[in-house]
């Protein structure tokens, strides 16, 4: 059989966990790729993967092949990828991830011009409120506000600035009043997401003045839409990132309060992992990103 084909069926296995998944991945048959794998287990002379009733599992040596193999795959397809790129047809399978508030509100909006667009790329959003490993989940871009990577092997690209707010609905401040100083806090009903860093501490800043107050939430979520939806039923006063609650801004259902007041600002990165040949269904769907961005003016609206 083809090595190569056998190879690249064992790394899409190890990657999925899952003969069906891998061969549906390829577009072969369950039939075909177990005969694939048992063909390259055959050359080998070892076993690559030890099946359970429930799940295929690397063997110690089924690791170490595809620690080896998998950087091998990813330059044929590079290298796949590169000549397509310049018969204007990118394909493949393009695997995004970011928080579930930014899926909803800039990727899933992107979806439809950008399948129509590029057809033959498949779009797979993996939405989840932590930072999944690039290299070892096989992931092409990863969305983040984190400033740095500690995997010298993910490059790193700007893609906007927000400011963080304190909102809430119009019915939480008619009942409980304004807050006119960050010292004011200490009255109200606070609704914080967890995943921010230091969550509990808010670090005012107004020109030279610099105020910190320590917050006690009547709510924490690990989902800013929990804590959005939270804030919209007037339960208290969220903090979060103005690109998840500009659209309620500017319909009134939630209002801004001590917005002459800033706190510390958060960057909104691309990350992927670092390459030669930058693939094209990546650079182009980091492009449609970026001209959504400025079509809307996204950064300038956020940072207002």
């Amino acid at each position: 059989m083809d090595r190569f084909a056998s190879v690249g069926l064992f790394v899409q296995v190890a990657e999925t966990g899952s003969l069906t998944r891998a061969a549906e991945a390829l577009g072969m048959s369950t039939s075909a790729a177990s005969r694939h794998l048992f063909a390259l287990e055959e050359h080998l002379g070892v076993r690559l993967v030890q099946r359970t009733t429930r799940r295929l599992q690397l063997s110690d040596a089924g690791t170490e092949f595809y620690r080896r193999t998998r950087a091998l795959i990813s330059d044929l397809r590079e290298a796949e990828e590169a000549v397509t790129e310049s018969t204007a047809n990118p394909t493949g399978v393009l695997r995004v991830t970011a928080s579930l508030s930014f899926c909803l509100l800039h990727i899933e909006p992107l979806l439809p011009a950008f399948t129509r667009s590029y057809p033959a790329i498949s779009v797979e959003v993996v939405a989840a409120n932590r930072y999944y490993d690039i290299i070892d989940n096989n992931i092409d871009l990863a969305i983040r506000t984190r400033q740095f990577e500690a995997d010298s092997n993910i490059t790193i690209r700007r893609l906007a600035t927000t400011r963080r707010i304190l909102a809430a609905a119009p019915a939480y401040l008619d009942r409980h009043g304004v807050p006119r100083t960050p010292a004011d806090l200490a009255q109200h009903r606070m609704l914080i997401y967890t995943h921010a860093i230091d969550p509990h501490r808010l670090d005012f800043r107004q020109g030279d003045a610099r105020e910190e107050v320590v917050v006690k939430p009547l709510l924490e979520a690990n989902d800013g839409q929990i804590v959005v939806q939270a804030a919209l039923s007037g339960l208290g006063i969220l903090v979060q990132p103005k690109y998840i609650v500009q659209e309620h801004l500017a319909a009134g259902r939630l209002v801004a309060v001590l917005d002459d007041w800033d706190l510390p600002r958060l960057t909104i990165n691309f990350a992927f992992q670092s390459r030669r040949h930058l693939p094209a269904k990546v650079r182009l769907f980091m492009q449609a990103m970026i001209d959504r961005f400025e079509a809307h003016g996204y950064e300038r609206l956020w940072t207002a």
